[in-house]
């Protein structure tokens, strides 16, 4: 809205309503009158104020804390504002508040541009507000108030104008839409400037939030978002700033629908990403200072406001790091390898392990296939249990535990024991190493080796039945299989699992840990021990008497 001439005149004609409803045409004037009685018990006093008339005081207006400043017979200056029940109506607070008005007038009719006041809204009449400040009294008119016309704004605290001073009427008016209006004018003016210039200003830390810093900078307040403070990234202004800290900023952006200034701290600085850029390859070695440590990896800082990430998977070959807090500490100096550099999101990994050297890579300068070592259980699957050697860990599978099929790593190992195995295989494309503990201890067929021989008839139980033959469980948890061709006499269709089943060594095979049987052969060694047994017996009956019977 502009304050013009017009304007003026719609004030003065509020002003005269002002006057008006405070006049009540020839009552409201200043005498001097007398006190002529104190009525204690009924909290007054009654003042004479001329023609025999006596008014009546409140004695709350002429005491102060607790002591009366006037006696009887004192006189008094009093202001008559009416009649009631033919009794002037008088007060001396009226007295008192008109002169500090004369006073603000005298003091500043002519120095009153860009003046504002800070009061309350005591009533409302038809033309508008009545404010009082310091027991001055202001009025504004409705058109300067800026509030709607349902808003119940009587004992509101404001901040107005003053527009217009008025020494015959004692009036000074007030606006409260002006000063709305100027202080927009003069925010748009700091923001165009701050905008326009790309200027650097100093502002004043007003508050600290969780997500950021209200700074003002010339009377308009910006938020200086936490990703806005340092080119680590976001950080927790509290740590950093207090409020009523000064500060170096740089306008960013203004939203004009939302009047949202955005401020930064760190656009004040030049951007070390660029150095970054222009000075760091991937590969490249450098030396930085552990600032923070998290559960999940470690920040680095490079000393140029910039942070790197040293995640967990990073600080060491061991893939049981669990605490990275059990390898560094805040403060330490370390050397890292730079392994990424993303220069849109800003970020900067880096891993301090590639700089240290590959146990796998010492593994093989001192171990080979078929060497026995010990080792300790790291961890345990249901496949198989992984054992620490030399800073590397191997897989001992479960079918290499033990001779017992059955047998499970689980079932005879837990995590810390030491195991001595035999290094069966080393992958080195896939950096992977199989271990054997099975092949160090005497095997079921060796030992079985030891107490039978070929042809030596044995007997078992028929655990299964395949298509190509029978395995057969002998004693001492030896497996055998009789092939099919080697089950005649039997039929093979009558046979069934748990049956016992007699039969001969046909094959022992220690290094390839197989036995054969064969049922066949036994029917044949049968066979051929009665043959000899009846070629045994044949001469005894060619010698016989013919006549003997």
């Amino acid at each position: 809205m502009a304050f013009d001439n017009e304007s003026f005149e719609e004030e003065e004609n509020f002003a005269e309503m002002f006057a008006a409803s405070e006049r009540q045409q020839e009552t409201s004037r200043i005498v001097e009158g007398e006190i002529v009685e104190i009525q204690a018990d009924e909290n007054r006093a009654l003042v004479g104020v001329g023609d025999k008339l006596e008014g009546i005081i409140s004695l709350d207006e002429i005491s102060q804390n607790g002591e009366l400043k006037f006696g009887v017979g004192d006189k008094i200056k009093v202001m008559v504002t009416g009649y009631y029940n033919e009794r002037p109506k008088i007060s001396y607070k009226k007295v008192l508040e008109q002169q500090k008005t004369i006073d603000f007038i005298d003091k500043y009719k002519d120095d009153f541009e860009n003046l504002i006041v800070e009061g309350v809204i005591t009533k409302k009449n038809r033309g508008g507000y009545v404010v009082e400040s310091d027991d001055v009294s202001f009025f504004m008119p409705r058109s300067l108030a800026a509030f709607k016309e349902s808003d119940d704004v009587v004992g509101r605290k404001i901040k107005a104008q003053v527009v217009k001073i008025d020494e015959d009427q004692n009036s000074i008016v007030i606006s409260r839409r002006k000063l709305f209006n100027d202080e927009r004018k003069k925010k748009k003016e700091i923001i165009d400037k701050l905008m326009e210039n790309d200027a650097l200003v100093e502002g004043t830390i007003k508050k600290i939030t969780s997500y950021g810093m209200f700074v003002d900078v010339g009377g308009v307040d910006g938020l200086v978002h936490y990703n806005e403070i340092s080119y680590k990234g976001p950080v927790n202004p509290s740590k950093l700033y207090k409020e009523g800290d000064k500060v170096t900023v740089k306008a960013i952006s203004y939203d004009k629908d939302k009047r949202h200034l955005s401020l930064s701290i760190k656009a004040v600085h030049p951007d070390p990403w660029e150095e970054v850029e222009s000075e760091l390859d991937e590969g490249d070695t450098i030396t930085v200072t552990v600032s923070n440590i998290e559960a999940y990896g470690v920040f680095v800082d490079l000393g140029n406001d910039i942070e790197g990430f040293l995640h967990i998977s990073e600080i060491s070959w061991d893939k049981n790091v669990k605490n990275p807090n059990d390898y560094l500490k805040v403060g330490q100096e370390i050397d890292v390898e730079v392994i990424e550099i993303n220069p849109k999101t800003h970020k900067l990994r880096v891993s301090l392990k590639r700089l240290l050297p590959k146990p796998f890579d010492e593994f093989m300068k001192n171990y080979k296939e078929g060497d026995v070592v010990k080792g300790n259980v790291t961890s345990l699957t249901d496949f198989g249990a992984f054992v620490r050697i030399g800073g590397v860990e191997g897989l001992l599978h479960n079918q290499d535990v033990s001779w017992d099929k059955n047998v499970k790593c689980k079932d005879i190992l837990k995590v810390g024991d030491e195991v001595e195995v035999k290094i069966a295989k080393i992958n080195s494309e896939d950096q992977k190493i199989s271990l054997n503990r099975k092949a160090l201890l005497e095997s079921p067929i060796d030992s079985f080796a030891k107490s039978h021989k070929i042809n030596s008839v044995v007997s078992g139980t028929i655990r299964d039945i395949k298509d190509f033959g029978v395995f057969v469980s002998l004693s001492d948890g030896v497996d055998a299989l009789i092939r099919d061709e080697d089950l005649a006499p039997l039929e093979k269709g009558d046979l069934e699992a748990g049956q016992n089943i007699e039969a001969v060594i046909a094959v022992i095979d220690t290094r390839r840990d197989r036995i054969r049987l064969s049922v066949k052969k036994l029917e044949y060694i049968k066979s051929k021990a009665i043959l000899e047994e009846i070629n045994d017996d044949e001469p005894a009956i060619a010698n016989k008497n013919p006549h003997e019977t």
